[in-house]
This record gives C-alpha cells, structure tokens and sequence, in this order.
C-alpha cells in the first residue's frame, strides 16, 4: 500500500489514536471491504478532514469531520499514522460539513443523516435555515422532522425509497385507520398511488400495525396499562354484562328448543304422520327430541 502520495502541502501525517470519532456511522460490511480493499491496492486518493481540539505533538487530539470510512480502512490495514487536511472552524460548521459530504456521498438521505438534521434543528437553525444549507425543501424538511419526531423510521425509509409521497407518510403517522384509508384513496385518483404502489402502500400500513413503527424486527407489542381501581371496576362491569348476555340467549334457545320439541311430539302422535316417516324412511327421530327425555 503507499499510504502517502503527495497531497496539499496543508496535508500532515496525523497517528491514527490521537483521532477521535464523536458521531460514528454503520455501513455495510461488503461496502468497508470494498474501501480497505481499493486504499490497499492504490492508496489513499483523498485525505481525511479533522478539525485540531487541544494539544501539540504526541498529546495532540483531533476530532473527525469527514472520513470515518477511510480512517477505520487505515486501522484495518494497521496503519499507524493518516494523512489528514487540519481545519479550525466552528462546531456548528463542522457538523455542516459532515452533513454535506454525506449527501454529496448519498443519493438519498438516511435515517442517519435525518437525525443530524434534527441536531441542527435542536441548536436553533430554522427549518428554512436548514433546508438551505443541504439545499433541501423546507417542506421536505418540515415533514421528514415531524416523522422522526414520531419515531416512524419505517415510513420514513418508505419515503426515502421514494415508494409513498410525504403526505401519505404524515397522514399515516398522524391519523386513525380511516382517514388513511380515504387519503389513499384521494392519492389514487390523483394518480400519485397506481397499481404496485398503491398495494405498496396499504402493505405498509399493515406491516406498520402488526411490527410497529421502528425497523427491528419483531412483533409490535403496544405499551401496558397500569391496573387501577377504576379499571378493574370498568372490566367487572363489562364482563356481568357479557354474563346476562349469555344467560338471556341460553333462555331463547331453550324456549325455541321446548317449543320444537313439542310439536314434534304433537305430530309423533298422529298414526297417519308416522306411517308416512315410515314409509320415506325418516322415522328416526333424535332422542333429545322425545317427550320424555330431560333437557
């Protein structure tokens, strides 16, 4: 590997521990082997960004502001030092830089991402502010916060894909099974939910109703309410009606039952009608039925 090739004279060599990770992201295993496998093979093409904390020399600490891929491929390779581009900014701009790189790396946003944008959002930036520094809609912006707000990373992922609008994604994060099932309907006939995606769609809402609203796997388990008094109370009463119900239809049906009973013994009396069941062969008749059986 040549680890070193000539760089920006701004470029240094920094050890690769005195380098902290402040917000680490997840990727794919296959995606991390593709890039310790292309900086072994050609080196390092760019340098890593780090903003320079407090120190000189050996105690000196920098925090990460781009490539956290490139920086834990060099660990990988059991590189001891980094070329690193030092920079002194603001926290605010280096979290915008961060954010930046990620959506030039990124076709569309992640969850990840999202939830950096909810960190800007909760250090004061408008919606406005925000959109225009990742040169998003505010509106897009506005909704997606909302739906990470809710915790609804499964809608948002559906949006992200770009498989369900963002108005279908709020109005099902924000409304009962009926006023989603009329939106979906409105997003038919605009054209905006056709065929697969509008099967898509209502198989989302299930899926979101059965696991829940979080991406994990596993069935959704709504919260438990604590017993009270006045629910214990509430549930004895439900169930004595539940009772009467029960005990009032067991009369019906013993009273239409008696009722049958009786005039098939009525008619058992009649010769005339038992030599006609004898002769279509339909004299069996069910004990129940005989007068002197107890019910």
């Amino acid at each position: 590997m040549n680890p070193q090739p000539q760089y920006d004279p701004n470029v240094r060599m920094i050890p690769v521990k005195q380098i902290r990770v402040l917000n680490p992201r997840q990727r794919s295993k296959k995606k991390f082997s593709q890039i310790v496998a292309s900086i072994a093979k050609l080196g390092l093409k760019k340098p890593i960004t780090l903003a320079h904390v407090h120190g000189d020399g050996v105690e000196a600490v920098y925090n990460l502001v781009c490539g956290q891929g490139r920086l834990e491929a060099f660990i990988a390779l059991k590189q001891e030092v980094i070329p690193a581009l030092i920079i002194d900014e603001t926290k605010e701009k280096l979290l915008l830089m961060g954010l930046a790189e990620n959506l030039a790396r990124r076709k569309h946003s992640t969850i990840e991402l999202l939830r950096e944008v909810k960190i800007l959002k909760q250090r004061g930036y408008s919606f406005a502010d925000i959109a225009k520094k990742i040169d998003l809609d505010t509106t897009y912006i506005r909704g997606i916060l909302h739906l990470l707000n809710k915790g609804e990373e499964r809608l948002l992922t559906e949006v992200e894909k770009g498989q369900i609008p963002l108005s279908i994604a709020i109005t099902i994060a924000t409304s009962d099974d009926k006023a989603i099932q009329s939106a979906l309907t409105e997003a038919y006939e605009r054209n905006d939910l056709r065929g697969k995606a509008l099967l898509r769609a209502r198989r989302l809402v299930e899926s979101r109703k059965t696991h829940g609203k979080s991406l994990r796997q596993g069935k959704h388990t709504p919260p438990i309410e604590p017993v009270s008094a006045h629910t214990l109370l509430k549930t004895y009463e439900q169930e004595t009606v539940r009772q009467k119900l029960v005990v009032q239809k067991a009369k019906i049906s013993e009273a239409r039952f008696l009722f049958i009973r009786a005039a098939v013994n009525q008619l058992l009396e009649d010769e005339n009608f038992v030599t006609l069941l004898r002769a279509e062969a339909l004299d069996s008749v069910p004990q129940c039925l005989l007068a002197e059986t107890p019910i």
